[in-house]
């Protein structure tokens, strides 16, 4: 187990530099400069005049030269002067152009060795201050949602595996595929509407964490106030989760149910309850453990939509707004902590496969 352990941990190394050299190389093919477009304001003023014109492209060149855009995105050509009559000189001359390589991908990966993800081309605002500002946010709401959707999905995939064909696991089928295939854009839109003080019901706030008067209340009052303010993207973000998690259940469920061991158990003559939560329910665990890997790049990558259908500012907006804009520093941030966090969540769900099915090893047998 340590051995495996200690593997996966030296692969996520060259893992994460694949990510970050792909990642680093699609946020550059986007087109449009973000200097041009910083300098947007300018250009729209001053292009009737040649004077101007030339201001405005003296501006562009200092905006890239500061955010050294005026740099290569890589660098190919390492390997010009190699020595045929000595091929050793290569590793010297590789060595030589590297320390003295100064590309945007070198500077950027010398920066965040240090936990610096630079300052946002916007405003100018480090980066890491930004996404502190904007994760505990985007976590609440994924936490809470990923808790009610697994509270509500593992005993609702056990009930309808157990009580397989009958009315009542035909019921539940009928709403899960009826909430999975609605999008969540719709959801939030119909609970705006019915109960977001749209055309019927103003019971919850419809955008915002806050209330107008959220400084003067209690401690008590202001949690009241966010709970109240958060209740309708919550339903959004659990609803689909717990729909697809449940029939994930059901199929492990039913997996395990069907093997020779629960029937042994059964023939024992223990109790239907014992052979289904303590026999077959470790057993049928582990789709819900690899879909719980991907959970983590979740919660920090956020959800673009519901973010943007409340006005919630999260991770999600956040990312969405560097696109749009071409900040690189918080697109390359955001890729590269939701990479780290995918290659953990992989990781653990390796090892709780060992937890929850003694039966399965990392090692090769002998």
């Amino acid at each position: 187990m340590l051995s495996y352990i200690f593997q996966r941990i030296l692969l996520v190394f060259p893992t994460l530099f694949v990510i970050t050299i792909l990642s680093f190389a699609i946020s550059r093919l986007a087109p449009g400069d973000p200097a041009e477009l910083k300098a947007g304001v300018g250009a729209s003023q001053n292009l009737s005049t040649g004077q101007g014109k030339d201001l405005n492209e003296k501006m562009i060149e200092l905006i890239r030269k500061q955010w050294h855009l005026d740099k290569p995105v890589f660098y190919f050509t390492l390997f010009d002067d190699y020595d045929e009559k000595n091929p050793k000189s290569i590793f010297r001359r590789i060595s030589l152009k590297w320390n003295g390589l100064k590309n945007q991908y070198h500077i950027w990966t010398a920066n965040v060795l240090k936990l610096d993800f630079g300052n946002s081309f916007r405003d100018n605002q480090p980066v890491l201050d930004k996404i502190k500002e904007r994760i505990p946010i985007t976590l609440v709401l994924n936490l809470v949602s990923t808790f009610l959707a697994y509270i509500i999905a593992i005993p609702l995939g056990i009930f309808s595996a157990v009580k397989q064909h009958t009315f009542a696991d035909r019921i539940s089928t009928i709403i899960v595929f009826i909430l999975y295939s609605l999008p969540n854009f719709w959801i939030g839109t119909m609970l705006i509407i019915f109960f977001g003080g749209g055309d019927f019901f103003s019971l919850f706030p419809y955008a915002g964490l806050y209330s107008n008067n959220y400084e003067y209340l209690t401690t008590f009052g202001k949690f009241k106030d966010i709970v109240w303010h958060l209740f309708l993207p919550i339903v959004v973000y659990t609803y689909g989760s717990f729909a697809y998690l449940s029939r994930q259940m059901r199929v492990g469920m039913l997996e395990v149910i069907r093997q020779d061991f629960i029937r042994t158990a059964r023939a024992k003559g223990l109790t239907e309850n014992i052979v289904i939560f303590k026999h077959a329910l470790r057993n049928s665990l582990i789709p819900i453990i690899t879909i719980l890997a991907y959970i983590l790049p979740a919660m920090i990558g956020g959800s673009v939509i519901i973010e943007t259908i409340f006005t919630i500012p999260g991770m999600g907006s956040l990312a969405f707004e560097a696109i749009t804009s071409r900040d690189y520093p918080i697109v390359m941030a955001v890729f590269t902590i939701s990479a780290v966090l995918t290659l953990i969540g992989m990781l653990l769900a390796d090892l709780l496969y060992s937890v929850v099915d003694p039966r399965i090893t990392f090692g090769s047998k002998s």
